[in-house]
């Protein structure tokens, strides 16, 4: 079989083996496409920015930081703009990783799809800030895990501009965050990606979305613009979804040089973001609990990348980059206040709950009960009223600007006539960030909407009142706050992958991670939060592949990685001062880093003219990660939003990986298994105060319990055949196994039931330039959850609902049906 016609047929695949990795350089010309293909996967950011380096024939490549895949001891899952563009009405990369990536699911913890945890072997890269993230994820060769809490915003990312992502595992090289691996997105330039193409789509809620792309080649110049836009009205009340991303991409080429300039920026706004009480969703499975819950983001990067070949042997990586990143977030939340206890000062005054707070050593009671006492935007007490349905609303702002680069060096010389890849580089991020929160007292009206009208006579006519910031007298729990700070991050790593025979190849390295972390408190109320902290650690990786003949590979690898704590970490680790997660910081005991050690082993392989001349991609593998330290966010009692942040000494990731795929020129078929066993290696308790079954709000963890929201088993399958010449049809399925609610750390509970989904996608060849397509997700509109969580029972919510079921939940998106039309030129 000719390297091209394996490259056209693999990239047909539905969904890429987890063996294989794909840099593909495509032009669209008179309706054709023409594919080069070449084995070659990242192991480190800067090989997924795209450029130059040489293969050991002298043959360009791409990428600097890269190698074949059968010389990497480690994981590597691709998927391609093949199968992003299959599924591009839904404009969301987390979708396709979900149903194509074996080990990778999701957790829905807003009711918006674009907002959802990707989890990958039991690792986080999350939007919700709390969670803890454990993905790095680069985007050419650029961290965009953000500043103040890592968190991974995937809809800011252009869908429509990706060229490809790759997960791999077991590779220090990555930096902070790897611990259960880095997601590298390449996108789209003018060199691999030429032409025009404008897409128009609609369907189920109102959705309405477009994109386009240009791409063009104009001698060593090469243009890439990519738009894209979405409204839609949500599958659940008040949760609609605006999204505008835009990419573009400058670049030159020379022989032996390549440079890039590239600028983006995405707004988003979202509607609706929280679970909801399974005593509302089983009247009425688009219901929500309280709001507004609006989340509006806003992100603008500008980076310079560039690769160029100083020697035959020798290549040189780099880039830089500045992003700046401004989210608001809007919450309406139960205000658990009461009337202040008969044993303070101030009986008859409006009192935050004191439940889970404990007395300082040699403070009276009087003392203790007196500092939960509201004071209004002017200092004044708020009398209290009984049968008030109090809330609050908490607006949250978070602001960055982040800077810095990277620069890389390889080296292909042969030792002893072996040969060898060197590869050493060093980078620097820089962030400076503030964040302000801040509670304004309100009320719940009855349909759940919490509004903030002094006037309003619930409120207790309280004369002069205003609107403005609430806090508690002591300044615990409800305060605003405004905090500044900066990070920097810096590292230093190595790589050698050494040719001992012609099948046997070793590799070896280190990276070393250095983390200053500096927040400032500019409020007064929460002087434990200044402070400065640092981080320090060498993450080593060995490993080694062997070839026993060309389609059978065995590699193997052990390695290690680390996670400094974010500053929202850092600054909420108290359980006597808990925070309105991520509203308020209050405090600053030290926490440690987190620190991973992985071993790999397993088997892959590509196999051409394996039935009917088609080709069999598969793998089989395993996996465990040992963690200590981790760091897991608890509830305190009253308001399940309300916590800290605690390290625990020891949690555990392993399992296993079967992935095969099989390829013609008109079928492609694809199946995988991921068995994921993720787990508590310790004996303590945790605060879970709103679990049912905990005992006085705590709960015993023992070695062996069940991480929650990881489910135990995968299976992914999927098929894609071409009809006719121009027609395709496609279907997909995903079945995942139980998983526990969050808050269930001691696994006591009744599990997130198992669940499958079903999807469908056909598209029909009107003519060379034009194409009809459709996409249905959900088909047989499963109504599962897969997220779940406990809130406060309550008798008499809001003065008119009963909460006596404590799981809160958000269902996935219903049955939904897309259809659309692309234009090509």
């Amino acid at each position: 079989m000719s390297s091209l016609r394996r490259g056209l047929l693999i990239s047909t695949v539905l969904v890429p083996c987890a063996a294989i990795g794909l840099a593909s350089r495509a032009r669209a010309q008179n309706g054709t496409i023409a594919l080069e293909t070449i084995d070659v996967v990242p192991v480190t950011p800067l090989g997924g920015a795209g450029g130059i380096a040489r293969s050991e024939t002298g043959a360009r490549i791409e990428g600097g930081g890269t190698l074949p895949l059968s010389k990497v001891p480690f994981t590597v899952e691709t998927v391609t703009a093949r199968q992003f563009e299959q599924d591009r009405p839904t404009l969301d990369p987390t979708f396709t990783l979900a149903r194509t990536t074996p080990g990778v699911s999701l957790s829905d913890g807003q009711g918006n799809s674009f907002r959802q945890t990707l989890t990958y072997r039991g690792f986080d890269a999350s939007p919700l800030q709390g969670a803890p993230q454990g993905l790095a994820v680069y985007q050419n060769g650029t961290r965009i895990n953000e500043a103040f809490g890592d968190v991974v915003n995937w809809d800011l990312i252009p869908s429509v501009a990706i060229n490809r992502i790759d997960i791999v595992t077991g590779n220090p090289i990555f930096g902070l965050n790897a611990l259960g691996g880095a997601v590298n997105i390449e996108m789209k330039n003018g060199f691999t990606w030429q032409g025009k193409e404008v897409s128009v789509m609609g369907g189920s809620d109102g959705r309405i979305l477009g994109t386009l792309q240009y791409g063009e080649v104009i001698g060593p110049w090469s243009f890439y613009f990519a738009g894209e836009g979405l409204r839609d009205a949500g599958w659940r009340y008040q949760s609609p979804s605006e999204i505008g991303r835009v990419y573009a991409d400058i670049g030159h080429r020379t022989l032996d040089s390549e440079f890039h300039v590239i600028a983006s920026g995405a707004k988003t706004f979202f509607g609706a973001a929280a679970a909801t009480p399974v005593d509302f969703t089983h009247f009425d499975e688009r219901a929500i609990f309280t709001y507004p819950q609006t989340t509006s983001t806003e992100v603008g990067q500008i980076q310079v990348t560039g690769k160029i070949n100083i020697s035959p042997t020798w290549d040189l990586a780099g880039n830089a980059y500045v992003r700046r990143f401004s989210q608001s977030y809007i919450d309406g939340n139960d205000g658990n206040f009461e009337n202040c206890s008969t044993r303070s000062s101030f009986r008859g005054s409006l009192c935050f709950e004191d439940d889970g707070f404990t007395r300082a050593p040699g403070q009276t009671d009087l003392a203790f009960r007196n500092q939960f006492l509201i004071l209004g935007p002017q200092n004044q007490r708020v009398p209290f009223s009984a049968g008030v349905p109090y809330g609050t609303i908490d607006v949250v702002r978070t602001e960055a600007t982040g800077y810095g680069g990277s620069l890389q060096a390889t080296n292909r010389d042969r030792i002893l006539d072996h040969s060898n890849t060197f590869i050493v580089g060093g980078t620097i991020d820089v962030a400076d960030y503030s964040f302000k929160s801040s509670s304004t007292l309100g009320v719940i009206n009855p349909d759940l909407s919490i509004t903030t009208n002094p006037l309003n006579p619930t409120y207790g006519n309280v004369p002069g009142l205003g609107v403005g910031p609430i806090r508690t007298a002591a300044a615990l729990g409800i305060a605003p706050s405004q905090v500044i700070g900066s990070n920097l991050y810096m590292g230093l790593y190595a790589l050698d992958t050494f040719d001992v025979t012609d099948r046997l190849s070793l590799t070896a390295g280190a990276r070393l991670n250095f983390a200053r972390i500096t927040t400032q408190d500019l409020t007064g109320f929460s002087p434990d939060v200044t402070g400065t902290h640092y981080f320090t650690r060498i993450n080593p990786v060995a490993g080694l592949t062997y070839r026993f003949t060309p389609w059978l590979t065995l590699y193997g690898g052990y390695s290690e990685s680390n996670r400094a704590p974010t500053p929202l970490e850092l600054a909420c680790a108290n359980p006597n001062q808990p925070c309105l997660l991520p509203n308020s910081l209050v405090a600053d005991p030290p926490l440690k880093q987190v620190e991973a050690r992985t071993y790999e082993v397993g088997f892959r392989g590509s196999v051409p003219n394996f039935y009917e001349g088609g080709l069999l991609n598969y793998k089989i593998g395993a996996f465990r990660t040992d963690l200590t330290n981790d760091i897991l966010q608890v509830a305190v009692p009253g308001n399940a939003a309300r916590g800290y942040y605690v390290n625990v000494p020891a949690t555990q990731r392993q399992g296993i990986e079967v992935a095969a795929e099989y390829v013609t020129e008109r079928l492609s078929l694809y199946a995988n298994y991921a068995l994921i066993d993720a787990t508590f290696q310790f004996r303590g308790e945790l605060s879970s105060p709103n679990n049912p079954l905990a005992d006085d709000g705590l709960i015993t963890v023992r070695p062996g319990n069940k991480v929650p929201l990881v489910p135990d088993h995968q299976f992914k399958a999927g098929f894609e055949y071409a009809i006719t010449p121009f027609w395709k049809f496609g279907m997909n399925m995903q079945a995942f196994s139980s998983s526990y609610f969050r808050g269930d750390e001691s696994n006591l509970n009744r599990k997130l039931p198992a669940y499958f989904t079903a999807n469908l996608n056909t598209s029909f060849q009107v003519t060379q330039n034009v194409q009809v397509f459709a996409l249905v997700t959900n088909l047989f509109n499963n109504r599962y959850a897969n997220f779940g969580t406990f809130l406060e029972r309550d008798d008499n919510f809001a003065g008119r609902y009963a909460l006596n079921d404590p799981r809160t939940t958000t269902l996935v998106q219903p049955l939904s049906v897309y259809g659309g039309l692309r234009m090509t030129w």
